[in-house]
């Protein structure tokens, strides 16, 4: 909750027009990834990487301290580093508003300890089809 404080002032304290807080915005995210764990580092590299080229529509910005991506102002997905909380793998996940919806019952958060070429084409088709 202290980190989405803060982030929430320096969201407010930049004033200017869309393209400057959009810039600034994938600024702290990248900060945020260069950050974290050599290991981690990697994961939430590659994935900005995918988003950035899956669904340039969406916008990075920090979520509770997290790189996420977000449509129309809203998350719809986020990385979140091991290191994060204490745990053996970094997540990638999905939020409420990301369309991927099969059936009755559907993950919405991955687990990841490293990413192979079989990975990155899966995750790029969850970004594509989240982002609608």
């Amino acid at each position: 909750m202290k980190e989405h404080g803060q982030e929430q002032q320096k969201a407010a304290a930049r004033r200017g027009s869309r393209a400057q807080k959009e810039a600034a915005a994938e600024r702290d995210v990248l900060a945020k990834i260069a950050e974290m764990p050599a290991a981690d580092r990697v994961l939430a590299e590659r994935i900005h990487d995918l988003v950035k080229s899956t669904a340039a529509d969406l916008t990075p910005k920090l979520w509770y301290g997290m790189p996420a991506y977000a449509k129309d102002g809203k998350v719809l997905c986020h990385f979140q580093s091991a290191q994060k909380f204490n745990t053996r793998y970094a997540t990638l996940g999905f939020s409420d508003l990301a369309a991927l919806d099969d059936g009755a019952m559907w993950p919405t958060a991955y687990a990841l300890r490293e990413l192979t070429a079989a990975d990155e084409e899966r995750i790029s088709a969850l970004i594509k089809q989240a982002a609608g």
